[in-house]
């Protein structure tokens, strides 16, 4: 099993359950929570997840970018634990059960679901896969706020009555923050390797120092928005309970603004994604406590 949870990368998978905690947690608010849906929701959204781990150990191993002076945590198919073809069928099973999940979901809140899941199946594809992996042109950062913030987050209140209301999409800027600033952790800490590998992310063309200011922004950022959504009752009030995730933010934010070494980055990574689970957690307690 070792393998595969390399390939699995299961710390990351938390980046999928805090948008459905909070996208949930608003609909008990509305009083239309629903347990199957938050199930099956949960289900497809950690599947999901997977499935982007898979596709983009497979493919990072296939353009030589997980070399052997990756800083981090092995990769299955670069290392020899498992072969390209074992990785894809995996991908492509666990996109099958989602896709399953999904069926479930669109029968309840309509065909945009079936769209959702489309996009979200062709942009896990597409990010480091495909002719042109928009992962590898600086556009990684765009995606995740986009598919952890608005679509997981929306989405995740839309499947229980069909609505999508307003405080669900102020609810997903602060999930989407922190969730952006887990990759740019991730891009910091590889900026030299992914340079040398000819990989283009955000962090390659804007510089470590801009990296540093943007991953800051994004931490700071998500606090902000929801203290002062919250604050002007545009978000449950009772969200303002983000704040005591606050703390969580200040060994992530120092590491990223002084240190370059591996070992450091890695600590600064996992505690960022530590922070995005607890944000989520908050918000989603908050908002079903109105």
């Amino acid at each position: 099993m070792r393998p595969w949870l390399i390939a699995a990368r299961p710390p990351t998978l938390l980046a999928s359950v805090a948008p459905v905690i909070a996208g949930c947690g608003l609909a008990m608010s509305d009083g239309v929570f629903r347990l199957p849906v938050f199930a099956a929701t949960l289900a497809a959204a950690v599947l999901l997840n997977l499935a982007a781990n898979f596709a983009n150990d497979a493919s990072d191993a296939a353009r030589g970018a997980d070399t052997s002076a990756r800083i981090g945590p092995p990769r299955a198919v670069a290392t020899g634990l498992l072969t390209s073809r074992q990785v894809w069928t995996a991908t492509a099973v666990t996109i099958g059960l989602a896709a399953a999940c999904g069926v479930y979901l669109a029968l309840t809140a309509g065909w945009i679901i079936i769209a959702i899941g489309v996009a979200s199946v062709l942009a896990l594809l597409t990010y480091t896969g495909g002719p042109a992996p928009y992962g590898y042109r600086a556009m990684g950062e765009l995606s995740v706020f986009a598919f952890f913030g608005p679509v997981a987050v929306v989405g995740s209140r839309f499947v229980h009555d069909a609505s999508a209301p307003i405080a669900a999409w102020l609810l997903a800027i602060p999930i989407g923050f922190v969730a952006t600033a887990i990759l740019v952790a991730n891009n910091v800490r590889d900026i030299d390797t992914d340079r040398a590998a000819g990989k283009k992310t955000l962090a390659v063309v804007i510089g470590r120092s801009a990296t540093r200011r943007l991953y800051a922004t994004l931490i700071l950022g998500a606090f902000a928005t929801a203290t002062v959504t919250a604050a002007f009752g545009w978000i449950p009030r009772w969200c303002l309970l983000v704040v005591v995730a606050l703390p969580l933010a200040v060994k992530p934010l120092r590491i990223v603004a002084t240190e370059s070494a591996g070992g450091p980055l890695v600590t600064a990574l996992k505690a960022t994604a530590r922070l995005h689970a607890v944000v989520g957690l908050l918000l989603g307690i908050g908002a079903a406590l109105g």
